[in-house]
């Protein structure tokens, strides 16, 4: 069965879970029972608790199913697989409380053991999970459960779709590519290169692909037909991905107009009740994440004033949405003699005008930078000089997370500003998590806007999850 091991691993995660969900309940009776020698509310044997819990944790993995916990595109990314347990066991706590009214019958001992049974529910669904993926990821070394694919077309967006299946245990596994062999593809055998669809097929044989994506709409309507009728007849999972990547920037739906089938292709979802959440959370985190730092700011323009002198705190110019200027404030890292200097003025300024040509062919960036002061290392490195930007985001500058905010002479040489200015820009987002200045200026770019197309609440959370994780290991600073 071509797509078995997809189905076989879901209904792992599905054991899998159930088991973690007893164990957990079990381990919060025995703390609080067994070990805890407070008074309890019901004195409920060990034999009644587990057989009524046992049935009530089938409707708790019902839940995670609702949410979407056994499908790939869930348990192939962990921040997402994060969120959704997390959600999940939110709800299925209340399901227990819940069903505790309506049965009109005590199930927990103790109140104690529905806060424990939570937390270990948890911990104990993502630790199972995580060792799930990890045998799984051991099977893919043995060839076991990986997706072969072919790829027909030879569009641009065919050489991308070959580098990321490149990755390693990503699970997948590049079979060979249909289309015209003129085409230049980095990193793909001659032995791999098929003129047509019969071509491949009778070289690899119909029961060795899992899994076809088409990457071109040919003129020739019979050839798509063609391609998409052997992979429904073979059982093999058909994928298309539009030549035009500028589809893949916004919310994509398929409605009927006039009565005919069309891709609708939708603005940024942040208007109206989205925007209006956004600014409510930005407002109320921002302004807790303030409180909190205002210690830390204190303590770093002191040294800043004492150690460097000049002013602690300098204003950029950059632009907001609607490409409205504003003054996002920055706490200094650069030496007070450069301090207020384009690049090439700085560099000019200690002698060394050829470090601006590095700096700017390097991506507005350079290793050991002489500018920089020693506290401005140590601040970019841990990015504590983005700190006041708080500032920012209680004003409504700015989000707390968004689109790096784009500087005004870069409107000159960018011609796809205007999505991104579209919605407001952020202290971290996608860009920040993928790696931050390690990744092209035009790969930043495409991030930016996906992400204000793509604009989802569950969205913002990952990326702050991710770039706390991130600025605790120091990744992709500058």
């Amino acid at each position: 069965m071509k797509h078995g091991f997809s189905l076989l691993y879901s209904f792992a995660l599905l054991i899998s879970d159930f088991v973690a969900l007893t164990a957990a309940f079990t381990l919060a009776y025995i703390v609080r029972v067994k070990i805890d020698d407070r008074p309890l509310l019901d004195p409920i044997t060990s034999g009644e608790y587990i057989a009524v819990i046992a049935v009530l944790l089938v409707f708790w993995v019902l839940i995670y199913a609702q949410l979407g916990l056994y499908k790939p595109s869930t348990y192939e990314n962990r921040f997402r697989e994060f969120y959704l347990l997390l959600i999940g066991s939110v709800i299925g706590i209340l399901f227990l409380i819940g069903a505790e009214y309506v049965l009109n019958r005590a199930i927990f001992p103790a109140r104690l053991v529905t806060v424990y049974g939570f937390i270990f529910a948890f911990l104990y669904t993502l630790l199972f999970r995580t060792i799930a993926r990890a045998i799984k990821r051991t099977l893919y070394r043995y060839d076991i459960g990986i997706n072969s694919v072919l790829i027909v077309g030879s569009s641009n967006i065919t050489q991308e779709f070959v580098k990321g299946l490149s990755r390693k245990h990503s699970g997948n596994k590049l079979l060979g590519v249909v289309g015209d062999k003129r085409l230049k593809i980095d990193g793909l055998a001659d032995s791999m290169r098929y003129s047509s669809l019969t071509e491949a097929v009778d070289a690899l044989g119909s029961n060795n692909i899992t899994s076809i994506v088409q990457t071109e709409l040919f003129a020739n309507d019979e050839r798509n037909d063609e391609i998409l009728a052997f992979a429904q007849q073979n059982h093999i999972s058909y994928r298309f991905i539009p030549g035009n990547s500028r589809l893949f920037f916004g919310n994509i739906d398929v409605e009927l107009y006039e009565n005919i089938p069309t891709i609708s292709v939708n603005q940024t979802a942040l208007t109206g009740w989205g925007r209006t959440a956004k600014r409510l959370f930005d407002l109320v985190f921002g302004t807790l994440l303030l409180i909190v730092s205002l210690p830390f700011m204190a303590l770093i323009w002191s040294i800043l004033t004492i150690f460097d002198g000049g002013d602690a705190v300098y204003k950029q110019t950059r632009l907001s949405r609607y490409n409205t200027k504003i003054g996002l404030f920055k706490f200094r890292t650069h030496k007070h003699t450069y301090n207020g200097l384009t690049p090439e003025e700085a560099f000019a300024k200690m002698g060394k005008p050829e470090l601006a040509k590095e700096y700017r062919d390097n991506g507005d960036q350079i290793e050991n930078d002489p500018r920089i002061s020693r506290p401005g290392n140590f601040l970019r490195k841990t990015s504590l000089d983005e700190l006041p930007q708080l500032f920012n985001v209680v004003r409504g500058d700015i989000s707390l997370v968004g689109p790096r905010p784009l500087i005004p002479e870069e409107l000159k040489s960018y011609g796809k500003k205007s999505v991104i200015l579209s919605v407001k820009p952020g202290i971290t987002g996608l860009a920040v998590i993928s790696g931050r200045r390690d990744i092209p200026f035009e790969e930043r770019r495409k991030l930016d806007m996906y992400y204000a197309q793509n604009w989802t609440f569950r969205m913002d959370v990952v990326i702050l999850l991710k770039t706390i994780v991130m600025v605790l290991r120091g990744v992709g600073a500058r």
